[in-house]
């Protein structure tokens, strides 16, 4: 209750005791209309010092007793503040002036209306100690107002008070009113007590129960999934295969299509048409919800061409659900047609539409178009939450892409919503992938000051992130954070940190943090595992790695691939085949197929071993189980056979590679160029009169080069270079034409022409000259269309290209650009 409530007030003036009469006997005769309208006034207008004073003095004129008025202002008085005031005023005077029950019970009406609950109970403690009982009619407005503000405790409190108490029991307003907060709380069984009740009072009582109290019971049931449950309360009322009204079928429809039942809701939906039922929206939406689960759009659409014709608009959140479960289904650009249609059937999509499509578009990478949607949604004035921005935000940060995530989050800020853990989770995790630890440090930081406490999993990412790079010491800082913010690392924190160690070099402390999960029944998961196993092969300890295999198994934990491939590695390191043929083994018997990583680390032993046919076997093996190698495999088989010098055999996986469309990496070329230039001239020239020699282009290319004097490496990347243009991989061209410049090989004739080769094999021809700045003179020029001819023996089986016709045009010219460099340089804008 207010302060004013419990105050003490200056005692008033003594008035002489008038007889006191209830006030249910006053009619409103036009004497106590004035006198209410007196007291009205007097409240709103006057001081408190005043107002005493002047009620004193305007009910001194009035032979009323003045608690017996008290209910009557109070049920008119629209202030819930100058009732209070009023009440106040009456409380302090002369025992025979005091509130009654009525005056309390009006009193407890408006503080309940109000929503005043706290004064309520100040008001209901008062009553207690004076032995007031509320009315019947207070206890059914408190069941009411409590139950319809989800305070059901309280309500059911009064409920049983009304019937111990008062021997009696709440109208059927009050009682369906706890029966919908009963069931809103899911609390089905209490909310069936009550029911039963009602009924049973119902034979001896009049208007205990209606038609709405089983409607609230069967839709209750129904939330539940028990849909037969509510039909059979039904029948019980109104008799079988009878329902009395379109908005029971409504609630049985929704019920059996939330449960999956959708063909007994179509049912259903049938039999009321043959009722002479006319379904609804409500009705419609409800089925077409069930059937948009299901996937069958066939349906949906036939009960949309169904609505139309009844005359039935759809709305909204009819379109929602079949836009939602489209792209459930996959179907993300069925989705986005229906949203056209919507649009050009003039119904208007609400920021829930765009928000379900701009999450499903995120979830399959096409994070541009979701953004292309939202700028849709903010055209037709609809304001973006944070399940509009939080899916960009993820998908911006999965692409690297940070800058536009930090846009998008302060385009959420701006319109008023708060970015929560979820959206500070993916800018943290994808700064993290990018690199940028510090920044996402920083980010924890302004998380915190905001409001927002960072879970384990923040945490998580942001030890890992410092472990990779080398910043273990204040990996460890944050743990320490963690714990004294109260926050316990979980499985996932632990596994980093154990990682951690392996990576700075402490297995000791590592394998005390992974004893330490075990005692504590942290529970280490496969991952847990995992960290422990990789730090244990790093370190060669074979022998604990095994034993930490046999510790899953104990505890019923199956070993992945990852697993297997470490310890496979593992192996492999120390020179031990046949320990990693019998780990690979045991793989297999288990059923754990073997990935690229686990026939990448067997391939590498083999060649390590200089057994590169054992290895091309298994690389066959590997793509036979449908495993497509990847530049790791591809790398360590080109490493193995030039160090066999199998010129031929390394060659033709390196067309294999670029054929698949694998971009070679820094490991690939240091291969191949140390590969060439290290094997001895007269050796390679022997190999020339091999059949092999003549099929590759690289291998002419080089051999060229060489018989004309060209520096070794200088020849072996040129002949790497154009091979990358005759796939049409122009960018790792051009990249690898600035690595060479970069080992101090400097760009030239055949560089020149190859990459004008790979230029015009990209459809570019008309656009060389913007990839290009150079001034070369007419020798160089003739240089390059020699090689070019080679080019075209095999790139376009002896037909002259379009890059040689632009070569001779240049050679006719005898110069190509005015830019003033040096001659014989090659430079890419």
């Amino acid at each position: 209750m207010s302060k004013s409530l419990l105050s003490l007030i200056k005692p008033p003036n003594k008035l002489k005791p008038k007889p006191k009469t209830s006030s249910l006997h006053f009619s409103l005769e036009p004497h106590i209309k004035r006198l209410l309208e007196d007291i009205f006034e007097i409240l709103k207008t006057q001081q408190h010092s005043q107002w005493e004073d002047s009620l004193e003095t305007r009910f001194s004129d009035e032979d009323i007793v003045i608690s017996d008025v008290t209910p009557l202002v109070l049920e008119r008085i629209h202030n819930v503040d100058l009732g209070l005031k009023f009440f106040d005023w009456i409380s302090q005077r002369q025992p025979w002036c005091r509130p009654d029950s009525l005056a309390y019970s009006s009193l407890l009406k408006i503080l309940a209306q109000s929503k005043r609950f706290a004064e309520v109970e100040t008001v209901l403690e008062n009553m207690q100690i004076e032995n007031i009982l509320p009315t019947h009619e207070a206890f059914e407005v408190l069941i009411r107002v409590y139950s319809d503000s989800g305070l059901i405790d309280k309500a059911l409190k009064f409920y049983s008070s009304i019937v111990k108490l008062c021997c009696s029991f709440p109208n059927v307003f009050a009682c369906n009113a706890l029966l919908n907060g009963l069931i809103n709380c899911r609390r089905i069984d209490v909310a069936s007590q009550v029911y039963d009740e009602m009924l049973r009072r119902h034979k001896d009582e009049n208007k205990c129960v209606d038609n709405y109290s089983t409607c609230i019971m069967v839709k209750g049931l129904c939330r539940e999934g028990k849909v037969e449950e509510g039909r059979k309360l039904i029948k019980n009322r109104w008799g079988a295969d009878c329902i009395p009204n379109i908005i029971f079928y409504n609630t049985l429809i929704d019920g059996y299509c939330k449960k999956g039942d959708v063909q007994r809701a179509y049912s259903l939906f049938q039999h009321l048409k043959l009722k002479g039922f006319l379904p609804t929206l409500v009705t419609y939406g409800a089925i077409v919800n069930g059937f948009c689960k299901q996937g069958n759009f066939e349906v949906i659409y036939k009960l949309l061409s169904e609505m139309k014709t009844r005359g039935l608009t759809v709305n909204v959140q009819v379109y929602n659900s079949i836009i939602d479960d489209q792209c459930k289904h996959g179907s993300v650009v069925e989705a986005i047609e229906i949203l056209k249609g919507m649009i050009g059937r003039g119904s208007e999509p609400d920021i829930i539409t765009y928000n379900t499509l701009i999450c499903a578009l995120c979830n399959k990478g096409k994070v541009m178009e979701a953004s292309d949607l939202l700028g849709q949604a903010l055209k037709r004035g609809l304001v973006p939450n944070k399940f509009s921005c939080t899916p960009l935000i993820i998908g911006y940060c999965r692409k690297g892409e940070m800058v536009k995530a930090s846009d998008f989050i302060i385009t959420m800020m701006e319109t008023g919503h708060k970015p929560d853990l979820v959206t500070y989770g993916a800018l943290v995790h994808g700064l993290v992938v990018a690199g940028e630890v510090d920044v996402a440090l920083t980010i924890l930081g302004k998380m915190v000051e905001k409001g927002v406490s960072p879970d384990a999993g923040i945490y998580n990412v942001l030890m890992s992130g410092l472990c990779r790079k080398g910043r273990f010491p204040a990996a460890k800082r944050l743990l320490v954070e963690m714990l004294e913010l109260n926050i316990l690392p979980d499985a996932f924190v632990y596994a980093t940190m154990v990682d951690g160690f392996v990576r700075h070099g402490d297995i000791s402390e590592a394998e005390k943090l992974f004893e330490f999960m075990l005692e504590n029944s942290i529970g280490p998961d496969v991952v847990g595992y995992n960290a422990m196993i990789k730090g244990f092969c790093k370190f060669g300890m074979m022998k604990s790695a095994i034993s930490c295999i046999e510790r899953m198994l104990k505890k019923r934990l199956c070993p992945d691939k990852f697993t297997y491939s470490t310890v496979i590695d593992g192996y492999i390191k120390l020179n031990d085949m046949d320990g990693a043929l019998r780990v690979f083994r045991h793989m297999v018997n288990g059923k754990c197929k073997p990935n690229v990583v686990t026939y990448s680390s067997l391939i590498n032993g083999f060649c390590r071993m200089g057994d590169s046919d054992k290895a091309q076997e298994l690389f066959k093996e590997m793509k036979s189980n449908g495993l497509v190698p990847n530049v790791v495999t591809y790398s360590i088989l080109i490493g193995g056979f030039l160090k066999e010098t199998k010129l031929d055999k390394a060659v033709l996986f390196f067309e294999d590679m670029l054929n698949n469309n694998c971009a070679p990496n820094d490991v690939t070329y240091h291969y191949l160029v140390n590969g060439f230039i290290n094997i001895p001239s007269t050796a390679f020239m022997e190999k020339n009169k091999s059949e092999a020699i003549g099929k590759f282009l690289i291998l002419d290319v080089f051999k060229r080069m060489l018989f004309d004097r060209w520096d070794p490496r200088t020849a072996a990347y040129s002949a790497i270079l154009i091979c990358l243009c005759q796939h049409k991989m122009l960018k790792a061209a051009f990249e690898l034409k600035n690595k060479m410049m970069g080992k101090g090989c400097l760009a030239n004739s055949v560089t020149f022409a190859a990459l004008l080769h790979g230029i015009c094999l990209k459809g570019k021809s008309r656009e060389w000259k913007n990839f290009f700045s150079c001034s070369i003179e007419q020798q160089e020029l003739k240089v390059a269309v020699r090689y070019s001819v080679l080019f075209d023996q095999y790139i376009h089986h002896g037909t002259l290209s379009e890059a040689s016709s632009i070569l001779h045009s240049l050679v006719e010219e005898d110069k190509f650009d005015d830019s003033g460099m040096t001659n014989g340089e090659v430079n890419f804008y």
